[in-house]
């Protein structure tokens, strides 16, 4: 009798965008992963394995996700890395769409979308972008 044949690959670089996602959408909404996981019926361990992408996630658990945090399933593979093929290398100055995921997904990178979306005056936000940009510039 021939033994069923274990899928041993490990997780690929959308697994990893994916987690990235799943961590940037819980932080945006100052979920913590625990809220996220009784959503989920899971544990808090198993968000955190499927955040830094150690864990894929299936097809029935994006779904989910994506109820428990209010987006399509598709939301998770917006801006995903082609598979078998290499990504485009970003313009000079411009930082790789991963790290900008990965930046929302931090405490910071929240606190920051938040503050900014909470300016409703365009002026003060320009007035921002262009201090920022002073700063890089130094």
């Amino acid at each position: 009798m021939a033994k069923a044949s274990i899928n041993r690959r490990g997780t690929t670089a959308v697994d990893t965008h994916i987690g990235q996602k799943l961590r940037a959408r819980r932080t945006l909404l100052g979920l913590s992963q625990t809220e996220l996981a009784d959503a989920a019926s899971i544990s808090f361990q198993q968000v955190q394995k499927y955040e830094k992408g150690t864990n894929r996630v299936g097809a029935s658990r994006l779904q989910q996700f994506s109820q428990a945090l209010g987006v399509p399933p598709s939301y998770f593979f917006e801006g995903a890395p082609a598979v078998g093929k290499k990504a485009p290398a970003p313009s000079e100055g411009e930082l790789p769409e991963g790290s900008i995921v990965s930046f929302l997904g931090t405490r910071e990178g929240a606190a920051l979308v938040r503050g900014f979306l909470a300016i409703k005056e365009k002026s003060i936000r320009h007035n921002l972008i262009d201090f920022i940009d002073a700063l890089k510039a130094k």
